[in-house]
């Protein structure tokens, strides 16, 4: 179906944002005339000119946030569409120049004394900027110079280059082949019908599909190792000319985070993987295999137990189950799918799967591919949790402060997904269907905690072997992930020799020491959660004031206001727990 054949109330409103080509063009002509800031240079310590550059900077910032939104959102309407393809590369273009015009600012205010750092921070003229001056005081020993710091700013397209050449290679180049259906007809393969096979019924289809999907990847091992491995030495030299201890210390500081946290998530899962492993026996037993592999372990384990709704039957399950958030948050719910916040159907040549996305001053918006099953339902309250946040984050902050971290992204989204599962569990009468949702919690647990904690625990060792002199090759790689793969899924599974590499297929590789977020975001979204149902207003008011936080301190903090401590264990031994007792049930329920 293309675009033009779709309801219009089933599309995202982007007119919101430009409403022509026209208006976007004309914004872009007039952005390009405000990246200079040269007249600034030399001159922040002088209050006034600082409070002239920030109001630049950020007039200059929100008209790029606008332009790119928009080139992105036409363009993911329709990939094909080379006009939105140029347009987007232009955006991009001008956020490298504003990034190398501006590069000069925090070096040259990292060099002021750290009294005058305090006392910024403390001028209520610089009210929306305290954090960012208390970030700076904490950074001051990684700032270079100015000229150091535009040269590296200056190096901003060559380092997404190995990120482009694994994309090059896992969406052009690769050779996926052929593999028989269930009906013995070749069909080309895809990664999305990769997906498709692997939650097959059909174990004989389950084993083909898998085994010819590595084929193609093993036969481009090296060249993929190759992109990895510059990849990481790219983090290295970053790390490096920034005075860290490692690459991982850069990265969370990056974030403000401790690397503590990092610590105590791979530590917390380490502990719990008996629990893991008793989750996998339960899978061979239920399937009743004699041998189970790698290509069994997302095999249904619930028949028939899908949620067939329209879309409107699914958006009104999410703001039901979404009730104890109250109906002030309901309400907003349903003001988004109603005016234009979600471009809802799959289209040809749309961008598949889904994602929230917003930019400060106007509504966000959410792109689906709107299926009638129970997945797609979870989804909606998945992207519009994230839709949620900003929204909340837009409206309670002023610009500096309102973007939040990708740390705490993925907590408000899972919250959502957490409330709506255990809202169908306590109403639904359907036996099946209950017993399908904890075996979905489960596997969301397992994919998003343990399986992205053990991504995270494959990209310390690589960065550390790099950081030591050791050559990152596809032979070190799939050694070190076949190892790992057979930690965390222990005895109950044979750990075939295509899963060795796995690793070679993982975009997020790409961006370093981002996997964990996932996992810690659903550790404190199941805290929260339980919080929510368990103590009630108190706790949702605490949320609600995560929620509308932005970027106003670093994420760690902005969690306790929700009562999510990750430099203590709590947090992690209470999703820990939440997997045990949901495997309890499910072992009840068989």
């Amino acid at each position: 179906m293309e675009r033009s054949e779709t309801n219009k109330k089933y599309q995202w409103k982007t007119e919101d944002i430009f409403p022509s080509d026209e208006a976007w063009e004309a914004l872009f002509a007039e952005a390009e005339k405000a990246l200079d800031f040269s007249a600034f240079e030399g001159k922040l310590a002088d209050k006034a000119e600082l409070i002239k550059f920030f109001a630049k900077e950020e007039e200059a910032g929100k008209m790029l946030e606008r332009l790119h939104l928009y080139a992105h959102m036409r363009h993911d309407e329709d990939t094909r569409v080379a006009k939105y393809t140029a347009m987007q590369s232009r955006a991009m273009s001008l956020y490298v120049r504003f990034s190398s015009a501006t590069a000069f600012a925090e070096p040259e205010l990292t060099a002021l004394p750290e009294a005058a750092l305090r006392a910024f921070a403390a001028d209520p003229e610089f009210a929306n900027y305290d954090y960012f001056f208390r970030q700076l005081i904490k950074s001051k020993d990684h700032i270079l110079s100015a000229k150091e710091e535009r040269l590296i700013a200056m190096g901003g397209e060559m380092y997404s280059q190995f990120s482009n050449v694994f994309s090059m290679i896992d969406n052009a180049d690769i050779r996926l082949g052929e593999v028989e259906d269930k009906d013995g007809k070749p069909v080309k393969l895809t990664h999305g019908l990769y997906g498709v096979f692997m939650h097959s019924a059909d174990r004989a289809l389950r084993e083909r599909t898998f085994k010819r999907y590595y084929e193609a990847y093993i036969s481009l091992t090296n060249t993929i190792a190759a992109a990895y491995y510059g990849n990481v030495l790219k983090d290295v030299f970053l790390a490096k000319a920034r005075g860290y201890d490692s690459c991982l210390q850069r990265a969370l500081d990056n974030e403000d985070v401790s690397v503590s946290v990092y610590e105590n998530l791979i530590s917390a899962v380490d502990k719990s993987l008996p629990v893991m492993h008793r989750y996998i026996a339960l899978r061979k037993k239920i399937l009743g295999l004699d041998e189970q592999h790698m290509y069994d372990i997302y095999a249904p384990l619930v028949a028939d137990a899908e949620m067939e709704l329209s879309y409107e039957e699914a958006c009104d399950l999410v703001i039901e189950g979404l009730a104890p958030l109250g109906k002030d948050y309901q309400a907003l719910l349903r003001k988004g799918f109603d005016e234009g916040w979600v471009d809802v159907e799959e289209t040809a040549g749309k961008r598949s799967g889904a994602y929230s996305t917003g930019v400060f001053g106007i509504h966000p918006y959410v792109l689906l591919n709107y299926r009638p099953t129970t997945s797609n339902v979870f989804t909606i309250a998945h992207e519009m949790g994230h839709a949620m946040h900003t929204y909340f984050s837009n409206a309670n902050q002023p610009y500096p402060k309102a973007d939040y971290r990708i740390f705490v992204a993925e907590v408000a989204s899972t919250v959502n997904e957490v409330l709506l599962l255990k809202h169908i569990l306590a109403t639904s009468k359907d036996k099946n269907l209950k017993k399908y949702l904890l075996n979905y919690y489960l596997d969301t647990i397992r994919a998003t905690l343990h399986r992205q904690t053990m991504f995270a625990e494959f990209e310390g060792i690589a960065h550390g072997m790099a950081e030591n002199g050791q050559p990152l090759t596809s032979e070190n790689l799939s050694e070190v992930y076949l190892e790992l793969n057979k930690k965390y899924y222990g005895d109950a599974i044979v750990h075939d020799k295509e899963i060795a590499y796995e690793w070679s297929r993982i975009p997020h590789f790409y961006t370093s020491f981002y996997v964990y977020k996932y996992a810690t975001g659903i550790t404190s979204a199941i805290s929260i959660a339980k919080r929510i149902l368990t103590e009630g207003e108190s706790a949702v008011k605490e949320y609600k004031t995560f929620l509308s936080s932005g970027g106003s301190s670093d994420p760690v903090s902005l969690l306790k206001l929700a009562g999510v401590d990750l430099t203590k264990k709590d947090a992690f031994e209470t999703a820990m727990q939440e997997f045990e007792e949901t495997l309890s049930a499910f072992e009840k329920a068989q």
